[in-house]
């Protein structure tokens, strides 16, 4: 048994899952094998939605194993990283067993998930220096070990916070987890980072899997594609796991189009523009006077602390600019985060933040 296969839950180890319709190889002209409609509805004249979508849709998988640099078997396709998530807490942990270690503040999903499957969670916080915030891997590890960790989840870039981990720090917390531990590295920002993917480390590091999304980037987050790389051996068991047709039709034709050669262009493009833009951005904010600080970032976001967050959240709220109140989160009580949008869009949101530090002069 490999040793990544020895830490999913035992009992789900040769589960076979649910065999349904398009499970198979079968081909045919007329399908009657998934008591599906014989005529297109009216929500669907074309009838494209009529038959159910392949469990795993080949030319979407092999897609996106082109754009992630992993071979389509590393690859499990999903209804955003959420689900990956999900399946992962699911597969490794069992109720009162096997921890999920975070570092908050971080994003939600992680704690959520544990705390449906009822698995025991270890948090380390990050720890905030001149540089920004940064989880501390040493005690990351520490508390995984003692506290018998299935999963340990590393954001990178982080979410709220827009700080990367370096890689070989990843790959030097996934040796000291080996055999005790998988390592989920969440790369939801990863294409607005300047650092390579952690997919690079999977070759060497059998204990480690990576979550990507075609939600920010590349424009999809209503359509709801994520993935999840890892060893194969433990790709086919999170498949075993997966409800049976986990990706709409319509949202697999749409991801098809955004990974296309001339839409992968234009989303570099964008993305280049949301660096240069989010670089602006804070420095404008960081020479305001009612900012006490604006955290540098490797996502399309940005983390900063407030003289008065409640006012500003409220003033661009008036203003109909909608941003992320953060205060209730460990470590920002006085902290918003603000997504980059465009020129015009931030020019707003600097032109709200500059009225409301000259209100707290004057």
């Amino acid at each position: 048994m490999s040793s990544v296969l020895a830490l999913v839950r035992e009992d789900l180890r040769g589960f076979a899952g649910y065999g349904s319709a398009r499970s198979g190889s079968l081909q045919g002209e007329v399908w009657l094998n998934a008591n599906e409609s014989a005529w297109s509805g009216a929500g669907d004249p074309s009838g494209a939605c009529r038959r159910y979508p392949e469990p795993q849709p080949p030319a979407l998988t092999a897609a996106l194993a082109c754009v992630y640099g992993c071979a389509p078997e590393q690859l499990l396709v999903g209804r955003g990283s959420d689900e990956a998530i999900d399946l992962l807490v699911r597969a490794l942990c069992e109720p009162g067993r096997g921890g999920v270690a975070v570092t908050p503040p971080v994003f939600g999903m992680y704690a959520v998930s544990a705390r449906l499957q009822g698995a025991p969670l270890l948090e380390v916080p990050l720890v905030e220096d001149e540089a920004g915030f940064r989880p501390d891997l040493d005690a990351l590890a520490e508390a995984a070990v003692e506290g018998g960790a299935k999963l340990v989840f590393l954001c990178s870039p982080g979410n709220p916070t827009g700080n990367a981990v370096p890689l070989e720090a990843m790959a030097s917390l996934a040796r000291r987890l080996e055999g005790r531990a998988l390592l989920v590295v969440d790369e939801a920002y990863g294409e607005f980072s300047s650092q390579p993917s952690a997919i690079t480390l999977l070759a060497s590091h059998g204990n480690l899997a990576v979550l990507r999304t075609l939600s920010k980037a590349h424009a999809l987050a209503g359509a709801r594609i994520g993935v999840v790389v890892a060893a194969p051996e433990l790709v086919a068991v999170l498949r075993r796991c997966q409800a049976p047709y986990p990706v709409p039709a319509p949202c697999v034709d749409a991801a098809l189009v955004a990974l296309s050669p001339v839409a992968l262009d234009s989303t570099a493009r964008q993305v280049a523009l949301v660096r240069s833009e989010r670089e602006r951005v804070r420095r404008a904010m960081a020479g305001l006077s009612c900012v006490r600080r604006v955290y540098p970032s490797e996502g399309n976001f940005l983390l900063l602390r407030l003289a008065d967050a409640g006012r500003v959240f409220q003033a661009l709220l008036d203003a109909g600019v909608v941003v992320r109140d953060q205060r209730a989160a460990p470590q920002l009580g006085d902290a918003l985060r603000i997504t980059i949008g465009t020129p015009d869009q931030n020019d707003r949101v600097l032109a709200v933040l500059s009225s409301c530090c000259t209100e707290v002069n004057a």
